[in-house]
């Protein structure tokens, strides 16, 4: 495999940062480069960027607000729309939508409490390079740690990513009120996924399962090989 670089933004209240960071490397046998959020400038030649979750800003206005106005986030959009795959988990769901990467919303959850746990999700898209390690309809658990992923769209919002196919993860189960259960989301060029489950926290044995580790080895294999 060749060096496969990729970097993982750090603002302040961030939590997972470390475990992303620690399932890259783990997957790819490459460390990737730690961004912070006051930086003007991503690394060169990055392959995949991503956003981890946690509080940033201490979820003050709304979560994600002052992340997406962060200095690095510009260079982060402008890496997206060069075709730079970027990957928010949690919070970095709610920055992607903020951002104005990803439309809708993330709002508190449906009765108002933290929700944290495992939970089954349906694969509703595998053509894409985070989900082409799944199955289409494959039912997979993934642990979720969140207090307002509780997404909205309106409807014709809905309709449209529907009938596009970017709706990426579905809850199998009722988790936090979210609109048509959505749990992971694509944009149109499918190169940005937003997703409010954690990946990066079941990619060993160890952690209980090892449905996330499918995410990071499908894309880590689609853009620089085995």
């Amino acid at each position: 495999m060749s060096a496969f670089r990729s970097a993982v933004i750090t603002f302040p209240g961030s939590n997972c940062d470390r475990d992303m960071a620690d399932a890259l490397e783990k997957v790819s046998g490459h460390a990737p480069f730690r961004v912070w959020h006051g930086d003007a400038a991503l690394p060169e030649n990055l392959d995949f960027i991503a956003l981890p979750g946690g509080f940033s800003y201490g979820d003050y206005l709304r979560s994600g607000a002052m992340a997406a106005r962060s200095p690095i986030m510009q260079a982060v959009i402008e890496a997206a729309a060069g075709g730079v795959p970027v990957l928010g988990v949690c919070n970095g769901f709610q920055v992607l939508t903020e951002a104005g990467l990803l439309p809708g919303a993330l709002m508190r959850n449906a009765g108002i409490r933290f929700v944290c746990r495992e939970v089954a999700l349906t694969v509703e898209n595998n053509q894409s390079l985070f989900t082409a390690g799944y199955s289409a309809g494959q039912h997979i658990k993934i642990p979720v740690a969140h207090h307002d992923g509780n997404y909205f769209a309106d409807n014709v919002t809905l309709d449209r990513l529907e009938g596009e196919g970017r709706v990426a993860f579905r809850y199998a189960e009722e988790v936090n009120g979210s609109a048509r259960n959505i749990a992971g989301l694509l944009n149109a060029a499918g190169n940005v996924l937003g997703m409010m489950p954690h990946p990066e926290r079941v990619i060993e044995a160890a952690h209980g399962n090892t449905d996330g580790r499918a995410m990071f080895e499908s894309a880590i294999k689609g853009l620089v090989g085995a």
